[in-house]
């Protein structure tokens, strides 16, 4: 049985950043790329970091119920394709959406199971200072993004664990316990030990 598991925090958190180093250090772990109308960032490729679609064609498959969750973020549209995560999941992967506390509300009523994950910054200053170290925005749209953090935050208390992100190591490790402490859940090893259990009992 494959866990679903969504990770979110506002914009400047580190969040992935931090999910991809728990890939890379955790098997049979993996994200879902997720559809978006926003440009490509430098360095993000299509079909790794995102599904990089026009406004019409996220509207077609929105339309054809062929997202899980989908939401506003900005001025752009990101949405997580549904056949794509149940794909996933079918080969027992474990699988991790990152998304907004909007976007984890919907997939919560498809997959009740799922795990909530929060992250905050360690405090609002340090929050702004990553936010403009990143040099990728103007000013205007750093104290944007900061309002809309601060309406993001309000929501912590919809997850299930919150992580905050002062020292990226710890919360690298944090993140890493909460993935291995559901894998050893009796439901996911009753499944996983099925023929030591018939041998031992």
């Amino acid at each position: 049985m494959a866990n679903l598991f969504i990770v979110a925090a506002p914009s400047g958190c580190g969040k992935t950043s931090l999910v991809k180093a728990l890939i890379e250090k955790t098997k049979n772990l993996c994200v879902s790329v997720s559809h978006t109308t926003r440009d490509a960032r430098p360095g993000e490729e299509h079909g790794k970091n995102y599904f990089f679609v026009s406004k019409q064609e996220f509207d077609q498959i929105n339309q054809e119920n062929g997202f899980i969750e989908s939401a506003q973020v900005f001025d752009n549209y990101y949405g997580s394709a549904k056949q794509t995560v149940k794909d996933l999941l079918d080969t027992g992967t474990d699988v991790i959406l990152e998304i907004d506390w909007q976007g984890a509300r919907q997939v919560k009523e498809s997959f009740t199971n799922a795990i909530g994950i929060f992250i905050l910054p360690p405090s609002e200053s340090a929050l702004r200072e990553r936010l403009t170290d990143r040099g990728q925005d103007d000013q205007s749209i750093v104290d944007r993004r900061m309002r809309d953090a601060v309406s993001e935050m309000q929501h912590y208390n919809e997850f299930d664990y919150l992580v905050i992100n002062d020292d990226f190591e710890v919360a690298l490790e944090d993140l890493s316990k909460i993935i291995h402490t559901h894998r050893l859940q009796l439901s996911q090893q009753t499944i996983r030990y099925q023929s030591l259990l018939n041998s031992l009992i």
